[in-house]
């Protein structure tokens, strides 16, 4: 019997993909072909991540970000409200302007993990609602965009959603995020 693959940066983005292909299947299929991946290597990918994730011995989420993606390539520090946290980014291949970020308060307990756009890249230009495009801009992005956008619950842990309105028509919509990620609107 052969040992599994180590899990890497590669199994980490079939993880980030699994959840997204319920809103964007086509996407998805396109990355996994261009990561050399099957369906089958991306359901056994999450279905691995998910064991590391339950396992009563588990590593905290920070462990396991740097054992599968390594050290983080930046380290910023932030604060939210009077706490002071750090945040750390990953390079994400399959997405070259992004950076998995994982918020870090005091004690190293992780509060929020997503893509966010990399720092010094240029985000899209975010004028209209027909501006936003599947897998094209970040949850702060939308949100800085459509102010005052609210935050809502979303379906699933990694899933977001923001409440905005269209500045040219004035139509509710409802954004819709995976792992930080633009997937798609909806009518509000």
């Amino acid at each position: 019997m052969t040992a599994p693959t180590p899990f890497g940066p590669l199994q980490f983005q079939l993880v980030l993909l699994r959840r997204m292909a319920d809103h964007q299947p086509d996407l998805v299929k396109e990355a996994r072909q261009e990561l050399s991946a099957s369906l089958a290597d991306m359901r056994e990918a999450n279905r691995r991540w998910q064991a590391m994730v339950r396992a009563p011995r588990g590593r905290g989420s920070l462990r396991r970000y740097r054992s599968v993606l390594g050290e983080p390539e930046l380290t910023l520090k932030r604060r939210v409200g009077d706490l002071e946290c750090e945040a750390l980014l990953w390079p994400v291949p399959l997405w070259p302007d992004l950076r998995f970020e994982a918020m870090a308060g005091p004690g190293g307990a992780v509060w929020n993990e997503w893509l966010v756009r990399a720092p010094g890249a240029a985000g899209p230009a975010l004028t209209s609602v027909p501006s936003l495009r599947p897998w094209s801009c970040t949850v702060d992005e939308v949100a800085r965009a459509f102010p005052p956008a609210r935050p809502m619950e979303g379906s699933a842990p990694t899933r977001w959603a923001l409440a905005l309105t269209d500045p040219g028509s004035g139509e509710p919509y409802i954004a819709e995020f995976t792992w930080g990620l633009f997937q798609r609107l909806l009518p509000g």
